[in-house]
């Protein structure tokens, strides 16, 4: 990992969240204590930056410097809050489309499914705070600079997103292998949005119960089904289909 990608110590992190710095991802030394520590971790929280709680050696391996038990990686991604961009969407005449991605881990998935939602117009990519995905420089390669231009929301409980979505007039659709409706039999011209869960999990079960609909894409061949960033290009793409049309 390039050395620009990450900073280490409690009072650089600090300074670097408080001046507007986009943090990805914050290591913390398990066990770490003080008031230094105690200040970092309460703006952590404020600003709602993920965090993870490692093993020193795991920090040791990442910097040979005096780390003090933090390292924050930093990203040139700049989030957005997903309820400003509902109502943006909406008062310029638009018809809200919305990906949300539920425990989609692998980095280069996501930077392709970015890539294809800023393709297929996109107003924004949902991911939860934690259990997603960093978007560090593959993800935006991968995207083809997509991350950069395209909306990206990292919403703390998507529950209540997905609330908010619905009670602004979107529909949920949640992609499932489990569902026996084909994914061209969906209405999908309205306002939406589309959930994708990782290839191994799905779309976890508290987040189905907000769905108004299911869909899947049939599969012909003996895989059982396909690498998200592909269903993610199906999805849209019969969005853009319908909405043309």
């Amino acid at each position: 990992m390039p050395k620009e990608q990450y900073i280490y110590g409690i009072r650089p992190a600090i300074e670097a969240i408080r001046a507007g710095k986009q943090v990805d991802k914050l290591l913390i030394q398990n066990g770490l204590k003080g008031p230094g520590f105690h200040e970092l971790f309460t703006l952590v929280k404020e600003v709602e930056i993920p965090y993870q709680f490692v093993p020193v050696e795991k920090l040791n391996r990442l910097s040979k410097q005096n780390h003090q038990g933090i390292i924050a990686y930093l990203t040139e991604i700049v989030y957005q809050k997903i309820e400003d961009i509902i109502p943006f969407v909406f008062e310029k005449g638009g018809t809200p489309l919305i990906l949300v991605l539920d425990q989609v881990t692998d980095v280069r998935n996501v930077g392709a499914i970015a890539r294809t939602a800023a393709c297929a117009g996109v107003d924004a990519l949902v991911m939860p705070l934690k259990g997603s995905a960093q978007l560090n420089s593959d993800a935006v390669k991968t995207s083809a600079g997509a991350l950069y231009t395209l909306p990206v929301c990292r919403q703390a409980d998507l529950k209540e997103t997905l609330k908010f979505l619905k009670e602004s007039g979107l529909s949920i659709i949640a992609a499932t292998e489990k569902s026996e409706k084909n994914y061209t039999d969906a209405r999908l011209t309205g306002p939406v949005a589309i959930i994708l869960g990782s290839e191994g999990k799905g779309i976890s079960a508290e987040y189905l119960k907000f769905a108004d609909g299911e869909v899947s894409i049939p599969i012909q061949g003996d895989i059982s089904s396909l690498n998200v960033s592909v269903a993610a290009g199906v999805l849209l793409y019969e969005v853009v289909r319908q909405r043309n049309n």
